[in-house]
């Protein structure tokens, strides 16, 4: 029966991971060729690679000002996320105070609220502050957006954290903002991980509020790309295929470089809560 479980087990994951290498290995593969052979249906390169569908995609696009944008836009609303929601799960696991139960239910009811219920609200915000139409709206919202989630990772780990040692430092004569920065948050670092690339990602690959609250090229991010390649005549599908894949990667390349930390975190995290 051990063995047998296994098995299951190894067929069970063997079937998630074709579910999802497949699709993106056919757009992988579809980059490389042409509109022809994509509309056919069959597979394999009649015509060998169509590597020409890279450098029509950027022709297309202005994939370099998208990509600088999304870089700006991910990254600082990663750190600005991180920063507040430390600083606020430290608070609410170390602090006993009124308002307690109230910022966490806050939290909580942003896990199940859907970002498109938020686009006309954010857009009305984002006109009337004048922030319409910059990265800075994006950086605040995405910021906004991932909170909830940042939050339960941070206060999770911190709540594996031994007080001992915060005790320790207190008696050496270690204040509340200094005890936090010198032994805290270097013990938070793979809960920094785990948070980090899931704000990294959700900033990334976004597409719907950063199709709203944007108009101008020079102001939107990658996943607003896909756009360019399709008409109401007609459509470059190995073009698309091409940006597609360069939108991804970066995304996929993250993960794949913190994924231990990532697991570490989520692991440690889920250990006592």
């Amino acid at each position: 029966m051990k063995y047998l479980g296994k098995l299951f087990v190894g067929i069970f994951l063997s079937i998630i991971v074709i579910i999802s290498l497949v699709p993106f290995l056919w757009v992988f593969a579809s980059s490389f060729r042409t509109n022809g052979e994509i509309l056919s249906g069959g597979f394999g390169f009649a015509h060998g690679l169509y590597v020409q569908n890279y450098s029509t995609a950027f022709k297309l696009a202005p994939l370099v000002a998208f990509y600088k944008n999304s870089i700006i836009v991910a990254i600082l609303a990663t750190v600005f996320n991180i920063a507040v929601c430390t600083m606020a799960a430290y608070v609410v696991v170390r602090c006993s105070f009124k308002a307690k139960g109230l910022i966490t239910a806050m939290f909580s009811v942003g896990l199940i609220i859907p970002s498109a219920a938020l686009i006309q609200p954010l857009y009305n915000t984002m006109m009337n502050t004048g922030l319409y139409n910059t990265l800075t709206a994006l950086i605040l919202v995405y910021t906004a957006l991932g909170m909830p989630t940042t939050f339960y990772i941070m206060v999770s780990y911190i709540r594996t954290i031994p007080y001992t040692l915060e005790e320790a430092a207190y008696i050496d004569g270690s204040g509340f903002v200094r005890t936090f920065a010198t032994i805290v948050l270097p013990l938070t670092r793979p809960a920094f991980a785990t948070a980090g690339v899931i704000q990294f990602l959700l900033a990334w690959n976004e597409f719907q509020l950063a199709l709203t609250l944007t108009g101008d090229t020079s102001k939107r991010t990658l996943p607003i790309a896909l756009y360019y390649f399709k008409s109401a005549f007609a459509s470059d599908y190995g073009a698309m295929f091409a940006a597609t894949v360069v939108v991804v990667v970066p995304s996929i390349i993250v993960f794949i470089l913190l994924q231990k930390q990532v697991i570490s975190g989520l692991a440690a995290g889920s250990v006592k809560g």
